[in-house]
């Protein structure tokens, strides 16, 4: 037998580190205001504890895992891009008279190169034969340049100059300023192969004089230009190229800007070299 009191001395329900075992006695009616036993309590206050501990964690697994957390991708996967999403690429940093090159030999490349030949040839640079030529010279694949050489001076004639208000050089007249800017949208790859391309540019265009007097107020139009690239071992470029209207959104209800307000925009906001 222990040698503490019937009631388990200090420490009710405990076996002792002594190989002893211990008889508890019947113990008097509970008291109220009294101590409680232990043996029954610490059951139950070891369950709450567990059981509040599980809801907790739960509860946080829970709350982690909403409907807009998106899977877990291998991190060697490249996480998926929206079609009018960049994709990554750098811009190229080489230039000929002013024009981007070196474009890179896929999809990519060939849409970033169609995009920037795009802008070249719907800029007022067109207006100009020497500007004109340097501009064809710089995109076009060589066995397809003298072609497009002709066709572009036909297109870009005399006579257009003068219906236009601009001088044989494609200049303004004093006073006013000549605005024509091509600004892609988007691009598409129709065709593709390891030599050549065909890529659909979509772009809003801006033309006209500034100027209190000109009967061309700058306007703006929607258009998509086609173009078929060549590679030539060492960048993309243009065989043939094409255009049609559309597609064109509603025109939204903006207030019309003055005429003083377009010519400075023009000169003020420079354009961007496009990568896809």
């Amino acid at each position: 037998m222990s040698n503490d009191d019937q009631y388990g001395g200090a420490g009710y329900g405990e076996v002792g580190g002594t190989g002893q075992t211990r008889t508890r006695l019947p113990e008097p009616p509970a008291d109220p205001y009294g101590p409680t036993r232990r043996t029954s309590r610490a059951p139950r206050s070891l369950v709450t504890v567990v059981g509040v501990v599980v809801l907790l964690i739960a509860a946080i697994a829970f709350a982690n895992q909403s409907p807009d957390t998106p899977d877990d991708r291998p991190s060697d996967e490249a996480p998926a891009a929206a079609a009018t999403a960049a994709t990554g690429t750098d811009p190229v940093t080489g230039k000929t008279a002013g024009i981007p090159k070196g474009f890179a030999h896929d999809e990519q490349g060939a849409q970033s190169a169609a995009a920037n030949y795009a802008v070249a040839l719907g800029s007022d640079g067109m207006f100009n034969p020497a500007r004109r030529r340097s501009i064809v010279d710089a995109m076009a694949e060589e066995g397809s340049r003298a072609k497009l050489q002709a066709a572009f001076d036909a297109d870009y004639s005399a006579s257009l100059l003068t219906q236009i208000g601009l001088t044989k050089d494609g200049l303004a007249p004093t006073g006013a300023t000549f605005v024509n800017r091509t600004v892609p949208a988007g691009s598409k790859v129709k065709n593709f192969s390891a030599v050549s391309a065909s890529v659909d540019v979509w772009c809003i265009g801006m033309f006209g004089l500034t100027g209190d007097k000109s009967t061309r107020p700058v306007t703006s139009s929607w258009f998509t230009i086609s173009m078929t690239l060549k590679w030539n071992g060492s960048d993309w470029k243009v065989v043939e190229t094409s255009q049609k209207d559309g597609p064109t959104p509603v025109t939204g209800d903006v207030p019309v800007s003055t005429s003083d307000e377009i010519g400075s925009a023009v000169t003020e906001f420079g354009g961007f070299t496009y990568a896809r």
